[in-house]
């Protein structure tokens, strides 16, 4: 029973942590998408507004995350369970301008596409959603699998130098 309980309290910290490494990125995302709404309102090409944008975002905090996590216990785990707890959550405001976007016909490329919000969540939500989670965790492990190498060979080289 114990060792039950023991895995409980490991997932629920493990989940927690993740938790807590998706909270800043999330407040990022939610300010990025209506910046990039409204650049896109003012006038600016979208070749110039395209570098704001959420799948940049997620790979540049899978990289962070790949050096930040390196030395944790799980960290593959912990790169997967952020990018999926921000994934989606940072998605949801693209949804919600395309439903601004339509609802007043503004013309932004947030209203393309998609028929009803139904399709716009779905398509914005769940296959954008992978969108960030897949490179991101490619991203975030070769980040993790570099970081882990160069600790490996420091530790060599310290072992080596101390004999």
């Amino acid at each position: 029973m114990k060792n039950k309980e023991k895995e409980v309290t490991t997932r629920k910290t493990i989940f927690q942590h993740a938790l807590s490494l998706a909270k800043t990125p999330i407040i990022v995302a939610l300010f990025v998408t209506p910046i990039r709404f409204f650049l896109e309102l003012s006038g600016l090409p979208e070749s110039v507004i395209f570098i704001i944008g959420l799948l940049w975002l997620s790979l540049v905090f899978a990289i962070y995350w790949g050096i930040k996590l390196y030395n944790e216990k799980h960290p593959y785990l912990l790169l997967l369970l952020s990018l999926i707890i921000f994934s989606p959550i940072s998605r949801f405001p693209v949804s919600i301008l395309w439903w601004i976007d339509t609802k007043w016909e503004i013309g932004t490329h947030y209203g393309f596409y998609f028929n009803n919000f139904a399709q716009a969540i779905l398509n914005q939500v769940v296959y954008g959603s992978l969108i960030q989670i897949i490179p991101g965790f490619l991203l975030g492990s070769i980040t993790l699998a570099i970081m882990r190498n160069k600790k490996t060979v420091a530790m060599k080289t310290n072992t080596i130098e101390n004999e």
